[in-house]
């Protein structure tokens, strides 16, 4: 079994099971034990006001079906077993009753009535959700989505990142919303995270937005919730949670330029002379790509690949030589260069912190 069909079985059995927890296989470049950390993504277990309504939106549908079922179930069980066939019947048909208008009325004006109920908790959710005004302060992120990665850009700070959403935490009290203002950058993606918010699609030439308020901090699994290409399923993404002052501290360590390390200069050089400035940015030298994501402090974030592997020199030499090797049909090209060239470059990129 490939590579390929090994993760796509992982993430099948994950989905049946809810997200919840399983042993991974041995080439899963330690994601399978880093998430079995994570709560599960349920959609049950929601923190942030957006994913509440939905939710409480959801159990009241449900509830309603529930009392339907029950109510139907009950009398079609009744009928089945009070006018069942009983030995010593004639065999003849019993009198038949045409029309009754009580009853017609009933169950014509019942489900009117229950349907329209439905219409207007369902609309006043959504309205709830979709007309929230964006208060003054709040942070506004712009989420691009890319075939197989999602680029964050924080226009007020000055910051670039990949694949890993930072947001302060929301106090109940006192709620300070993040604003996502979300396009795509080729085909159509949709962003979800479970727990966070429900779906909401990137469309090519067209800005959608959405909000989110966590009010837990920790780490919360998303992914791409629309078919967008080979490599949909491995389009993931993790939404860091933490309070006020730690993410101050992540925001302005990420807006400095990178450390240069002397030791690391010929993997810089490397860097500069091949195609990686084509389509990669860091700060502070040559390169200036917009195709790939921004590297200035790659080594500051958890994964790798949009979620295909965890971050550590090991894995990033791996993907830098081959990244197909880890995601198959990945639109960055391998680039096969030779023995010291690979492990200098890999030793400059694990400088940017």
């Amino acid at each position: 079994m490939s590579a390929y069909l090994k993760r796509c079985w992982i993430w099948m059995t994950i989905a049946a099971l809810g997200g919840a927890p399983i042993i991974a296989l041995a080439d899963d470049w330690g994601m399978g034990e880093s998430n079995a950390k994570i709560p599960p993504s349920s959609i049950f277990n929601p923190i942030s006001t957006p994913a509440r309504e939905i939710d409480t939106v959801a159990f009241f549908v449900v509830a309603i079906t529930a009392v339907i079922f029950l109510i139907v179930a009950s009398l079609l069980a009744y009928s089945v077993i009070r006018f069942r066939a009983r030995a010593g019947d004639d065999g003849r048909e019993p009198a038949q009753v045409y029309g009754s208008n009580p009853i017609e009325f009933a169950w014509t004006t019942v489900p009117i009535i229950i349907v329209f109920v439905l219409i207007l908790v369902t609309a006043r959710t959504i309205y709830m959700i979709q007309a929230a005004p964006r208060p003054p302060g709040a942070l506004s992120v712009h989420v691009i989505g890319h075939q197989w990665w999602w680029e964050f850009r924080y226009p007020a700070l000055g910051i670039v990142t990949a694949n890993e959403l930072h947001v302060p935490l929301s106090d109940p009290h006192s709620p300070t919303p993040t604003f996502l203002d979300l396009e795509s950058a080729d085909v159509a993606h949709s962003f979800w995270v479970p727990r966070l918010a429900g779906k909401t699609d990137l469309i090519p030439n067209k800005k959608n937005s959405m909000w989110i308020d966590p009010q837990v901090a920790g780490t919360y699994l998303g992914q791409c919730g629309e078919y967008c290409g080979t490599e949909h399923a491995m389009m993931l993404l993790r939404v860091i949670v933490e309070p006020r002052a730690d993410f101050e501290r992540w925001a302005s360590a990420q807006r400095q330029p990178p450390v240069l390390d002397a030791s690391a200069s010929h993997g810089r050089i490397v860097f500069e002379t091949t195609a990686c400035v084509s389509c990669h940015t860091i700060r502070g030298t040559a390169a200036d790509g917009r195709f790939g994501p921004d590297l200035t402090h790659i080594m500051s974030r958890q994964t790798l690949g949009a979620g295909v592997a965890m971050n550590t020199p090991a894995h990033l030499k791996i993907w830098v030589n081959d990244p197909a090797q880890m995601k198959p049909g990945a639109l960055m090209p391998a680039m096969n260069l030779g023995g010291k060239d690979l492990d200098d470059l890999v030793a400059y990129l694990a400088t940017l912190r």
